[in-house]
């Protein structure tokens, strides 16, 4: 097949999405694919009358994935750096090249690419792709909806309220909250912008540091407890795995630096609190209204209660990754882990 890898973006996660695409670039090729990386920002500008030759040009695009920082990007310094100076999140022949593709993998993480603004593009325009549908993308990519819906649909999660950056009142005891608390980005990933205030001072600096990424934050109850999380692909649950920083919680530099993180699959819990986050895994995927594959993130305090963050429409895929290693748990090999997702994505929308 020939495969166009779709990686980069503006969103914090750019660098992320890039590790995770090269992976998947390098193994389609393995698997005998035409594939080529495509940064769907910086696009690539080539001859419109020779567009074919991009399949089977050497190097299939994997030289972008180069000085790779564990700090977000300098996103500012990336748009900077684009030939075109074009604001448009397209960059050149991204669209052309994605419609001659067999199939588009979808290599983004949080902002444009995971928001199902571009799942909807892409629809629109006949181009097919891997992962959820634009709706479930949507719904899942707000945190402050996704606790409504969890809630509804029987999925226990923190307490919390969504409040915009103009909200007159911030105060937590108008907010119905107690220190300590988890102030987060409405929308975004990679723990960026994610900080556990346990002061009065603590909570102020949060909210300014988040509100920094977005004009709308989640603020919700701090619960202490264990760090696990648990893919669906296609309604059936991996394995769950658990994830114990060295230091702090699963933050931006504790999910990329090097063994930063002890990460165990599967998870050292019993089979009865493993099926039950695997139960309430399957019934959050359906009631954000999923499909294909995702990852859901949960926190188990200590008396035994279960509680999902949230869920990740298009997770982390580099052979390190969660959900690769909960696949290979289950005798999925991240080859054959990559092909079910394309076999999966074309059996849901394109069969």
């Amino acid at each position: 097949m020939k495969i166009i890898v779709l990686a980069g973006g503006l969103s914090t996660e750019r660098d992320v999405s890039l590790m995770s695409s090269a992976g998947i670039c390098r193994t389609l090729l393995e698997n005998g694919h035409d594939a080529y990386l495509l940064d769907v920002f910086m696009g690539l500008p080539y001859d419109k009358n020779k567009l074919e030759e991009v399949f089977a040009l050497p190097g299939h695009g994997l030289d972008i994935v180069k000085n790779i920082s564990t700090d977000a990007p300098d996103l500012q310094a990336v748009k900077a750096s684009r030939p075109d100076q074009s604001d448009c999140f397209l960059g050149p022949n991204v669209i052309e090249l994605c419609r001659m593709a067999d199939i588009t993998f979808l290599g983004l993480h949080g902002g444009e690419g995971e928001n199902g603004k571009l799942q909807a593009t892409f629809d629109l325009l006949g181009i097919r792709y891997t992962g959820p549908d634009s709706l479930g993308c949507a719904v899942a990519m707000d945190k402050g909806l996704t606790k409504q819906i969890f809630l509804q649909a029987g999925v226990d999660t923190p307490k919390g309220v969504c409040i915009h950056k103009n909200k007159a009142k911030k105060d937590l005891e108008s907010l119905g909250l107690t220190l300590p608390v988890v102030v987060k980005p409405c929308c975004g990933g990679s723990s960026i912008g994610v900080h556990i205030a346990h002061t009065a001072l603590e909570y102020e600096e949060a909210l300014k540091n988040s509100f920094c990424y977005e004009d709308e934050v989640v603020i919700e109850e701090y619960i202490k407890g264990r760090e696990f999380a648990c893919g669906v692909i296609d309604g059936t649950a991996l394995p769950p795995i658990e994830i114990i920083p060295k230091t702090g919680f699963f933050d931006y530099a504790n999910k990329y630096q090097s063994d930063a993180s002890l990460e165990i699959c599967p998870a050292d819990i019993s089979e009865e609190i493993s099926k039950r986050m695997q139960e309430l895994t399957v019934r959050a995927f359906h009631a954000l209204k999923l499909n294909v594959y995702s990852r859901a993130d949960f926190l188990l305090d200590e008396a035994g209660n279960l509680y999902c963050l949230e869920m990740n429409t298009l997770p982390g895929m580099t052979a390190a990754s969660l959900l690769p290693k909960e696949a290979k748990a289950a005798g999925i090999e991240y080859n054959e882990l990559c092909e079910l997702i394309i076999r999966k994505s074309l059996e849901a929308r394109y069969s």
